[in-house]
């Protein structure tokens, strides 16, 4: 009867755990403008009621790639009700074990995001966005 108990205690324990460390996670739709770019965002809620956003992005190519070229990647996080935000810049970048470019961002918000996009812009510290959709959440 003991380890029945001690087995629900820690179902309960690890159950709790599991949901109040759920994060959400979005996945960037295909693009035509990078196509072999593919990511994904995921937002956790902290123990402030600040979100956490975590972005990798594999594959993307440098924006003096594109056509017409740009100088910098930004990532813009929209959430309910407000306008997009400028909440950083993604460098691509590869190491010399593996030739694959690799992108990541980390940010913290006080609003919870709904969705994600990725444009190519002349300037890193844009406040709207101006330059080509190069990739968006779904």
């Amino acid at each position: 009867m003991k380890n029945i108990n001690l087995y629900s205690l820690v179902a309960v324990i690890f159950l709790t755990f599991a949901l109040s460390s759920c994060a959400s996670k979005m996945a960037f739709q295909n693009s035509s403008v990078v196509p072999a770019a593919e990511g994904s965002v995921k937002v956790k809620q902290d123990k402030n009621n600040n979100y956490t956003i975590d972005l990798d992005v594999m594959r993307l190519a440098h924006p003096d790639r594109l056509s017409p070229p740009k100088q910098y990647y930004v990532v813009w996080m929209n959430s309910n009700g407000n306008a997009a935000k400028n909440i950083g810049q993604i460098v691509s970048t590869s190491n010399f074990l593996s030739n694959s470019l690799k992108s990541s961002l980390n940010a913290i918000s006080t609003s919870k995001p709904s969705s994600f996009f990725i444009t190519a812009e002349e300037n890193a510290d844009v406040q709207y966005p101006a330059g080509e959709v190069v990739l968006r959440t779904n």
